[in-house]
């Protein structure tokens, strides 16, 4: 189901460390880790029984059947929110932020993750609100996906500013005027038993 809120969508260009313990509070300014790399410590699933997460070498990995992976912090407001993963060939996941606790696949905004799967909704995509088509990450292959995420006012008008870049390149800037999600927390999706997503580093920084 597609939504439909009134927007403006700049699009800048289409084509072209130490962890911390997982239950640490973002600070203003700062990168906070949400992963410790060992554990799946601050985050539970929310699903089916048959599906699993689990860390294996230094990475979070999904498999199975339907459900999310969601963090146990926040809720969280305005942030930027840092990602280094990947998605297998014919893979589908979501990196979701300001959802619920206990998220379905139509709770807060999604960051598409998807090279090759048959929807056609790529990597980049913020979805149901701005679509990309073109392939910008290959399967199987790491890649760093960057969201900044606040509340602001244009011209007068109150709306949500969500920045989406992609390995340093930013692909556009979306102004949802609906504020369709107030707050919220972070998730990953599961999609389906043949996708497998990977994880190695999630970072969050609180703005102002």
């Amino acid at each position: 189901m597609f939504r439909t809120p009134l927007f403006f969508a700049i699009a800048a260009s289409l084509f072209t460390a130490t962890l911390t313990p997982s239950n640490a509070t973002a600070e203003d300014g700062k990168w906070v880790s949400l992963f410790d790399g060992k554990t799946l410590d601050g985050w539970k699933k929310v699903g089916k029984d048959e599906s699993h997460w689990e860390v294996k070498d230094g990475e979070m990995r999904s498999g199975g059947e339907i459900s999310m992976l969601t963090s146990t912090t926040g809720p969280y407001k305005n942030f930027r929110y840092r990602v280094e993963m990947k998605i297998n060939d014919g893979g589908n996941s979501g990196l979701y932020f300001r959802t619920t606790e206990n998220p379905g696949f139509m709770d807060g905004y999604e960051a598409q993750v998807d090279s090759t799967h048959t929807d056609p909704i790529r990597t980049g995509s913020l979805y149901g609100f701005c679509h990309v088509y073109k392939q910008l990450v290959k399967p199987d292959t790491w890649f760093t996906y960057d969201v900044e995420v606040r509340d602001d006012n244009w011209r007068g008008r109150d709306m949500t500013r969500i920045k989406i870049t992609i390995d340093g390149n930013e692909l556009y800037e979306y102004m949802d005027f609906e504020k369709t999600y107030k707050e919220g927390h972070f998730a990953f999706q599961q999609h389906d038993p043949g996708s497998h997503v990977a994880i190695r580093k999630v970072e969050v920084m609180q703005l102002p």
